[in-house]
């Protein structure tokens, strides 16, 4: 098993939510199943003021309500645990965060290896990479220096590509990691593996064999607390952008080479540059835009979205989205991909859906089912194929059968999870799961004409609390042979549904 190099990890925003929610959980878990550098230092940095001692306090107050840790264990995790206040949009004040790192690298044998995560409102993005280079952080002559930057990676194409200019004023781009979580799920990844390594699905993985794909990000929950940075942003730059994209590519990519960074990366970028570009008229077909308004769930009111707290009373920002798209290439000509995402909607799920085309004459029955394949990324993950079989009794009537797989029946248990995943491959150098620049702009220049369109038209369709959002996404299939599936959170019952 690789281990990191030993090696310093600044956090900045040390003292907001994602760093006690995910990232500190994260590394511990790396610690904890000895999976980090032989010796290495956490140095937490914000404008909140704190000791050492009180940070770490604050930090093990917060680990202790969610793990059962032996005291000893973790004192010895936060022996690692250091934190240095300053003004992060401050560029004198660096010089702190320059010294901290100096002693830590005596203390903890780092050999100047750091990797600075920005744990921060967007804004800070440019500003932090800046400072840094001010004082000289950035040059690798003495030690490798990475630099984590978390979604969002602009707000739109303009935004992305000056971004993206900022940060290669001072950072080469072998230097920065673009983190989304999404890719750092174990089955997501296993797309990959379960297309390259079985050759029962790859001669099938084309034009010829499949009708449609669709792929589904359904979220139970409405805004919650975040309501005024969601009414900002919408569906289509929160899921849609990023998430749902990225996930396309690993369903639509053809085989690397290799498996290493480059090798991975390169095929991902082809399909986002091979995205079919929408006019006008296509997205009037094509696009569907909702919101979830107030309704009863199980007995219980939801807030509509326009009566969460942070959101604009007149708001028309979209919190669900359907959209047909095709990709321009040799795989794929022809074949419709549908994406969805929507909050409030039945139930929380992840999944994509492979529709096999039906056989082109049906000997046994018309109406024999077509045969699917359920990958499920999040919750009860897992497998799924569908295809059909004889119904018992007189006759050769087909019923739909399954077969399926669910990772929890897997022996080892002990999965990284997303931010442990990603934290350790930055760590270890390996970017293949970290989203590239060119990958990054061609996301956005697929998804600008569509923020125009939206901008220009803001036709927005209401739907109910705890439904699949608006009908006229069903429209869009344009096929009676095609529909959407409604997907449970038990992945293979599907008769007694538990939502």
């Amino acid at each position: 098993m690789k281990k990191p190099d030993n090696n310093s990890l600044v956090i900045f925003g040390a003292s907001g939510d994602l760093t006690h929610r995910k990232l500190i959980p994260a590394l511990y878990h790396l610690f904890k199943n000895g999976r980090l550098a032989d010796d290495f230092a956490i140095l937490g940095v914000s404008r909140t003021e704190y000791s050492d001692a009180q940070y770490r306090e604050k930090l093990s107050d917060i680990l202790a309500k969610s793990e059962n840790i032996a005291a000893a264990e973790m004192d010895e995790f936060f022996s690692h645990v250091y934190y240095q206040a300053i003004d992060t949009s401050n560029e004198a004040d660096y010089a702190k965060v320059k010294v901290r790192l100096q002693q830590l690298e005596q203390a903890h044998h780092t050999g100047g290896n750091t990797l600075f995560y920005l744990s921060t409102p967007p804004s800070l993005y440019p500003v932090i990479p800046a400072c840094l280079a001010a004082h000289g952080l950035n040059h690798q002559n003495h030690g490798w220096k990475r630099l984590v930057v978390e979604k969002p990676f602009g707000y739109d194409l303009a935004s992305a590509i000056s971004l993206d200019s900022k940060l290669h004023e001072d950072f080469d781009e072998s230097q920065i990691y673009r983190i989304d979580h999404y890719l750092g799920k174990e089955t997501v990844q296993n797309i990959l593996v379960l297309r390259f390594s079985n050759g029962l699905f790859e001669p099938l993985w084309n034009r010829n064999y499949i009708d449609y794909v669709e792929i589904t990000g359904a979220e139970s929950l409405g805004v919650e607390e975040r309501g005024g940075y969601y009414d900002g942003s919408g569906a289509m730059r929160d899921m849609f952008q990023n998430h749902l994209l990225q996930v396309l590519a690993m369903i639509a990519m053809e085989s690397p080479a290799v498996i290493n960074a480059d090798a991975m990366r390169n095929e991902v970028v082809k399909v986002l540059q091979s995205l079919h570009p929408l006019s006008d008229e296509d997205l009037e077909k094509y696009l569907v835009l909702g919101q979830y308004t107030g309704a009863k769930v199980r007995g219980e009111y939801q807030n509509g979205y326009r009566e969460e707290k942070g959101v604009d009373p007149q708001s028309r920002t979209e919190t669900y989205m359907a959209l047909k798209l095709k990709i321009d290439n040799w795989r794929w000509s022809g074949v419709p991909f549908y994406i969805r995402t929507g909050k409030r909607l039945p139930t929380r799920v992840t999944e994509v859906v492979i529709h096999f085309k039906k056989t082109p004459h049906p000997v046994f029955s018309t109406n024999a089912p077509e045969n699917k394949l359920i990958i499920r990324i999040q919750p009860n993950e897992g497998i799924v194929m569908s295809f059909g079989l004889k119904n018992p009794g007189s006759g050769f009537e087909a019923k739909e059968v399954s077969m399926d797989f669910h990772y929890q029946d897997l022996a080892d248990k002990n999965i990284l999870d997303a931010y442990e995943r990603l934290l350790l491959d930055s760590l270890l150098g390996d970017a293949t799961l970290f989203s590239r620049s060119d990958a990054v702009r061609a996301c956005w220049k697929f998804v600008q004409p569509i923020l125009d369109y939206k901008a220009n038209n803001p036709k927005l369709y209401g739907y109910a609390s705890g439904t699949w959002g608006p009908q006229e996404a069903d429209f869009m299939m344009e096929s009676k042979n095609r529909s959407w599936r409604f997907p449970c959170k038990n992945l293979t019952n599907t008769e007694y549904c538990e939502l």
